[in-house]
């Protein structure tokens, strides 16, 4: 039986997986994503939901890239993260 194609290429499930990224934004999980996936690495992203009446505020979404792609992975967030923040204030002028 032919396997199903994902929209988006993932780990193999069997493969070491480490965490280099979470945010409480699902928004910015995902452009860090779309940023690794446009340098090739291939990753994987989790959402967190925690019960907000035990454990309010805790939640959020993870990426999760292979063991030997991270160190490159964190050097594409780090770079990320030194980009000022997009806002309507700044870009006015």
């Amino acid at each position: 039986m032919p396997e199903p194609t994902n929209a988006s290429p993932q780990p193999e499930p069997n493969e070491k997986l480490v965490k280099i990224f979470d945010t409480e934004q699902e928004n910015e999980a995902i452009v860090v994503q779309g940023l690794l996936e446009s340098a090739g690495i291939d990753s994987d992203l989790k959402s967190i939901d925690a019960v907000q009446d035990a454990f309010p505020g805790v939640g959020g979404t993870l990426i999760l890239v292979r063991e030997e792609d991270a160190p490159e992975a964190v050097k594409i967030i780090e770079a990320y993260r030194k980009l000022p923040p997009l806002d309507d204030e700044t870009a006015s002028g």
